[in-house]
């Protein structure tokens, strides 16, 4: 079996925050001599185009922090490419220490295949949020009636027909690489027999499901339920080990009869250079954002499982999921 788990305040609450160990001085108040900054404003990065699992995580944070009072304001700035390595590149230079980057394991994946000079290990882990059941889906005029048509169709013309998803290496491609293996395709002619057309955000990827550019996609469920329950698109099945709760009607990979379970997580990072105190900081305003009926209500609407973790136990569940990345990507073919 491959198992792949990634998957109101009345007043604004201040929180303390040391001076950028860089120099910076953190959005908010000005601080006296030997005092503390408080974070009344935050920057967050979509690492990604408009659209997509990322921006659609970055602006429900921003909503939530502004519209309970957490914070004064939380623009949101999106900066795609690369699965996400455009916007960790700039996360590097960053000198603000209030600034989240919504990342994940989309993004832990693109940082191999990429080879990206700059790691996910720089930066600073703040919080696990959310995890996420993948979907595997296709045009409602599709030939293809279920998941194991589609592998047929896959092994048989390899390269004409095109799957889009996520960034290349990203958990997307995990996915649809998995997929072959597990159906008899072996690892190192995965490469040649998946047409994976990689894309920056889930409306390009709808785009081209709609448009007939691609035959199949695989994204969050979040990014896809709409427009299956609007009948524009097929959902073939889900990679979690249940069904999704907004998409309950599809079957899982495992009931399709295939030993594929995989999840899509998210999380924010800070810039690396931060001080203790700022990490902190930052920590304890992400606590207070999930501690809000609004989180819990977004979770519910989107269709996210709360996975919230920080700490010590962010840092490890990281470190392990950046191995396990590694080591899945060696094998379906994707890094040597």
């Amino acid at each position: 079996m491959t198992t792949i788990v990634r998957a109101g305040i009345a007043g604004a609450a201040v929180f303390t925050l040391a001076a950028c160990s860089t120099g910076g001085t953190p959005s908010g108040s000005e601080p006296a001599d030997g005092e503390a900054a408080a974070i009344t404003d935050v920057s967050v990065i979509a690492p990604a185009d408009p659209g997509g699992g990322w921006d659609q995580t970055a602006r429900e944070v921003s909503r939530v922090l502004t519209e309970s009072g957490l914070v004064g304001s939380a623009p949101v700035e999106n900066i795609g490419g690369a699965g996400g390595t455009v916007g960790l590149a700039s996360l590097a230079t960053e000198t603000d220490a209030s600034t989240l980057m919504v990342m994940g394991s989309v993004m832990v994946g693109a940082v191999e295949t990429n080879a990206s000079e700059n790691r996910i290990e720089d930066m600073t882990p703040i919080a696990k949020l959310t995890e996420e059941p993948l979907v595997i889906v296709v045009p409602a005029d599709s030939e293809y009636e279920s998941l194991q048509d589609l592998l047929d169709a896959i092994v048989a013309e390899g390269q004409g027909v095109a799957v889009t998803g996520g960034s290349a290496g990203g958990i997307d491609h995990i996915l649809a690489g998995l997929l072959l293996t597990e159906g008899g395709v072996e690892a190192a002619e995965v490469p040649t027999t998946l047409n994976y057309i990689a894309n920056s955000g889930g409306g390009e990827a709808l785009t081209m499901l709609l448009g007939g550019t691609v035959q199949a996609g695989i994204s969050g469920v979040g990014e896809f339920s709409e427009s299956v329950l609007a009948g524009d698109l097929r959902a073939l099945a889900v990679s979690s080990e249940e069904p999704a709760e907004a998409l309950p009607d599809v079957p899982t990979i495992q009931d399709e009869g295939i030993d594929v379970t995989v999840t899509n997580w998210r999380g924010v990072i800070a810039p690396g250079d931060i001080s203790d105190e700022e990490r902190t900081a930052l920590i304890d305003l992400v606590t207070e954002l999930h501690d809000q009926e609004a989180w819990t209500e977004a979770l519910s609407t989107k269709g996210w499982t709360d996975a919230f973790m920080t700490g010590d136990e962010f840092d490890a569940f990281l470190a392990e999921d950046i191995t396990l990345t590694q080591e899945t990507l060696r094998t379906i073919g994707l890094i040597e």
